[in-house]
């Protein structure tokens, strides 16, 4: 199956993103999103006012965010587009993608933009008021590191779910460990030739503004916090759980930054993009396994997605993981054949962080710029999200 939606080559782009805390903590993530969307549209020669919808998501609500979509379109440039704010865990990205594509193959839109945020640094403390409650007292929680820490469904942390997984599966430390150490190579590669992959599809050195994005006030050369790990240093490190096997070494790290991709028709892509190169969507896949076993829920997601493409995992050039845990990897590469160095050219979001919404969109476009790299092929995408599930998506690069 070949949706009559494409993404046009070049159209799309992500920021560098800064672990926690860092150098982009202080701006709104709508706000920043938009004022780099309006930026990034202009370099590419894309006029807003072929936009004609747009879907925004975004995993960490921001002041003001209950306007979404359209309060972002219309700082973008774009005041005339709708669309729906949406949120998918870490799986926002690639539903953003599909809500893009769905639109654009019924007809209902010619040019999609579709961009996802968060910054996990300075989350928002909720209050829920509760009027039964000892003397009318209400209940709150910490946004991000409240949910981090508890799926009220078991209730379980996040880190539970690789830990039960890795002993389901026999995943040791070690193991976890040298899949850390091949991560952090492949994203070294990136960085090569004065970080010429990352800037196929980001703007570098990255002007950071100031909070009313009025100025610059700092400057980025690439991705912030990222860790250079060794065997040493990494066999150190106890597990987070006693008598378990993830240590801190082996996770990623909470980031901040966005992400965005353009989707249109076909005829509109081939407009659009920035040289004659078709990147095609062939297939998408959901799926959601066992409470608490959110690590393994990438496999039938990726399993759905080359199902409804008319693939195999052997017919693949390039596959990206999300891979929250080292465990991940590991489990997807049993499951599927497909060897652990075969996956995740360039790095990954155990590398480079995790800002939720816009992982995956970052990590799709690392996959149409790993295939374009190589000339072309199919490849995939898939990546686990809270609430033990996931989503994935096949495409294919080619001449046009």
């Amino acid at each position: 199956m070949t949706l009559r939606a494409e993404i046009p080559y070049g159209a799309y782009w992500s920021t560098p993103f800064a672990r926690w805390q860092g150098s982009l903590a202080h701006l709104h993530s709508v706000e920043f999103a938009a004022h780099v969307a309006r930026a990034e549209l202009a370099r590419r020669g894309i006029d807003a006012s072929r936009i004609d919808h747009g879907v925004l998501g975004l995993t960490v609500p921001q002041k003001h965010a209950f306007y979404g979509l359209p309060w972002l379109a219309g700082l973008a440039g774009a005041g005339r587009v709708a669309g729906p704010t949406v949120m998918q865990a870490c799986a926002t990205g690639v539903r953003v993608l599909l809500a893009c594509a769905q639109e654009v193959a019924s007809g209902l839109a010619n040019v999609a933009l579709g961009v996802t945020c968060d910054r996990t640094s300075n989350g928002p403390h909720v209050y829920y008021p509760n009027p039964a409650g000892p003397g009318g007292s209400g209940v709150h929680e910490d946004w991000v590191l409240g949910n981090f820490a508890c799926d009220p469904l078991g209730p379980h942390a996040m880190i539970d779910t690789a830990e039960r997984v890795a002993k389901d599966h026999g995943v040791s430390t070690a193991e976890q460990n040298d899949v850390v150490l091949l991560r952090e190579a492949q994203y070294r590669r990136a960085l090569g030739d004065d970080r010429a992959f990352l800037r196929r599809f980001m703007t570098l050195p990255f002007a950071v503004p100031s909070a009313n994005l009025r100025r610059t006030q700092a400057q980025l050369d690439g991705d912030e916090g990222v860790n250079t790990s060794t065997a040493e240093g990494l066999a150190t490190l106890a597990p987070v759980r006693p008598g378990g096997t993830v240590t801190y070494g082996a996770q990623t790290h909470p980031a901040d930054g966005n992400a965005a991709i353009v989707v249109a028709s076909p005829d509109a892509a081939a407009q659009l993009a920035t040289a004659p190169i078709a990147v095609r969507l062939l297939g998408f896949g959901q799926a959601r396994v066992e409470l608490a076993r959110m690590p393994e829920a990438t496999v039938p997601a990726a399993q759905r997605a080359l199902a409804q493409a008319g693939l195999r995992f052997a017919d693949l050039d390039a596959v990206k993981t999300h891979n929250p845990f080292a465990v991940n990897d590991v489990v997807f590469a049993r499951a599927t054949g497909v060897a652990l160095e075969r996956m995740n050219d360039y790095g990954s979001s155990l590398v480079w962080g995790h800002p939720q919404a816009p992982m995956g969109t970052r990590s799709v476009i690392e996959l149409i710029e790993t295939l374009a790299a190589r000339g072309g092929g199919r490849g995939l995408f898939a990546g686990c999200a809270a609430g033990d599930s996931a989503m994935a998506v096949a495409i294919e690069v080619r001449d046009r």
